[in-house]
């Protein structure tokens, strides 16, 4: 169960394609995870002073500028399966080690664009993935600077390692454990597609969000790993389902809120939103 408001609200809009956000449905949204209203306009509050989201017209919200990036990079999961090229051996290096630590607030952004990109710490301040990404290392470069990693990074193409480092390097990830993940996913959402239509509104909104966040989050974050490390045809299988499951989620939101319409109506001629926005710290 989601408890965090300002989260679910940012998901609903990655998830949105763009689309608006009413603060009506934000509300309706988070009643269904046990958020209070008053928690759920104070976070509509909280997101649109952080510039994290912002208003679209009046009463409805998309995301800020300062989501604007990230926002693009998640939405291009369903073309996952573009990114991924012919690997030939040699390793997408970045090397870390002479940018500071001291400032969380830069190393959770570094991190972050590591883990988007699926690079794994090899060494201490050098961390590796398979050069098997469209564009290479000049797109993986820019890619990661676009997500806030520090210029001052090197990052740059390895290969012929000795064959204990190789066998280190591939060691980073547990492609059985992916593998694995992804067959099982898979059945689960294709499981959950086949018995959505006896499922009550409120329901299948919550239990489908609650499936697909995890889902696509997976995806998100998947390294993209060639084979032999991975079965890239599960891989494939698993993108199939989470774009069919995303498509079902998104009919299933929009059911819910059509069941919602007189009460979101009504809540839209409450000033609350606009007063808490100019007041909440």
């Amino acid at each position: 169960m989601i408890t965090n408001p300002r989260h679910l609200i940012l998901n609903l809009l990655l998830g949105a394609g763009g689309d608006a956000l009413s603060a009506s449905q934000a509300v309706a949204s988070c009643a269904l995870f046990g958020v209070r209203e008053n928690s759920a306009r104070v976070a509509l509050a909280r997101l649109a002073a952080a510039g994290l989201i912002e208003a679209a017209s009046r009463g409805a919200y998309a995301l800020g500028p300062k989501a604007a990036c990230l926002a693009a990079d998640v939405a291009s999961w369903r073309r996952v399966e573009q990114r991924v090229g012919v690997w030939n051996g040699g390793w997408i290096a970045v090397h870390v080690g002479a940018l500071g630590r001291s400032q969380r607030a830069a190393l959770r952004t570094r991190d972050r664009a590591l883990d988007l990109l699926g690079l794994r710490e090899f060494e201490r301040g050098l961390h590796l993935r398979p050069d098997n990404l469209g564009g290479g290392v000049a797109a993986v470069r820019a890619r990661l600077l676009k997500l806030g990693l520090a210029p001052a990074a090197l990052v740059f193409v390895a290969r012929d390692f000795d064959p204990a480092r190789e066998q280190r390097a591939r060691s980073l990830w547990d492609g059985s454990a992916l593998t694995q993940r992804y067959r099982e996913t898979s059945r689960h959402l294709d499981g959950w597609l086949a018995r959505a239509g006896r499922l009550g509104p409120e329901v299948a909104a919550r239990e489908s969000f609650l499936l697909g966040n995890d889902a696509i989050r997976a995806l998100v974050f998947d390294p993209l790993l060639p084979a032999p490390l991975v079965d890239a045809q599960a891989r494939r299988r698993f993108v199939d389902a989470v774009v069919r499951f995303d498509a079902a989620g998104h009919a299933t939101w929009q059911r819910f809120f059509d069941t919602q319409r007189p009460r979101l109506v009504a809540s839209r001629a409450r000033p609350a939103l606009t007063s808490s926005l100019e007041t909440t710290p």
